[in-house]
Formats: structure tokens, sequence, C-alpha cells
């Protein structure tokens, strides 16, 4: 019997010393890769396998207190020189919210420039009504309107091409979650 005690023993340090180190690591959150450059993502943020070929890495951050809905961040990459113009993402990005009744897109969105690990970056912040479609590039696709929703959306032009980067989700939620991002966008190193 004092054996099979022992045995225990050991297997549940084994286990503890086993657990702990994945417990550090959660804590400072999964470190994201983008084009050579690494960021570590925040702790809160459930990753999740990139739904699609065209999906480099995607997440769900977590509903604020009231909020019945998650925001999602993806983070889309089409090789280098791939997935269109700046300008062309920030049309289009506008173009999947409509504005608060009274106001054009413009008057809600905010465009801003700056850089990241010496690298442009262009940062597009957005509020209203988001046009949600489960096939996003299907013109036949049904929409469904998600209104009070708010969109950061990013063009980072990295070393081995752009990567474009989108938290949607309600305003209330991405509002809780945009100091955590724009920590984890300018800590690309």
């Amino acid at each position: 019997m004092t054996r099979g005690l022992g045995r225990m023993l050991a297997w549940g340090m084994l286990a503890g010393a086993l657990a702990l180190p994945a417990a550090r690591a959660d804590d400072k959150g999964q470190s994201v890769e983008l084009g050579g450059l690494k960021s570590a993502a925040p702790a809160a943020w459930k990753m999740g396998k990139p739904s699609s070929s065209m999906r480099a890495f995607q997440a769900t951050l977590p509903h604020a207190d009231g909020d019945k809905a998650d925001a999602e961040l993806v983070v889309f990459y089409f090789g280098p020189g791939g997935g269109g113009s700046v300008e062309d993402n920030l049309k289009r990005w506008k173009g999947m919210l409509l504005p608060p009744e009274g106001k054009a897109i413009d008057d809600v969105a905010k465009v801003d420039k700056m850089k990241v690990a010496g690298h442009d970056v262009t940062y597009l912040d957005v509020q209203g009504t988001y046009l949600h479609k489960d096939q996003p590039f299907n013109p036949n696709a049904a929409v469904e309107k998600r209104p009070d929703y708010r969109m950061l959306a990013v063009v980072y032009e990295a070393p081995k091409g752009p990567y474009y980067i989108r938290v949607v989700g309600p305003a209330k939620t991405v509002e809780s979650h945009k100091k955590a991002f724009d920590n984890w966008l300018k800590n690309f190193k």
C-alpha cells in the first residue's frame, strides 16, 4: 500500500508540475505571429482554429456585462501584395455598417495612421448597424442587421505582406477590449 501511495504522490506532483507552466503561459496569452513579428494576445481572448484558408488567426473576445454577443477578432492574410489596397479595404469595411440616422459613415468613422515595428498601419474605428452576412463574399447571402455594433479594422503592412485585422461586436464589448487590442497591436516586434 505504501508503494501505491508513493506512486500516486509522484504522479500528483508530476501532474502539478506540468500544470504550472501552462497556467503561467495562459496568464500571458498565446503568442501570435504575423509576418515574422510576434505579440502575445491577451489571456482573455479565446483562441480558435481559423475557419478558412484566408484566416491566419481568429479569436473570440468575451462579451461585456449587459451584451449578449461576443466580439470576433479575425486576421486575414492573402500573401504579399494580396487583399487589395488600403483605400479599397477602408471603403469595404465602412460599407459593412450603416451609420446612425442622419449621418454619413465618414461622420462616424475615424481613420488613424501609425507605425508598428517600423511598418505602416492604418486603423479604422467605426460604429453603427453592422450588416452581418454568414457568407461575406456571397452577394446573395442574407443580411442580418445588428444595431449598436463597432468595428476596429487594421491594415498592417508587415514585412511579408499586408495583414487585415478586424474586430467586430457589440459596441460595449468592443470598447471593453479596445485597450488590450491596441496594446497587442503595438507590441508586435
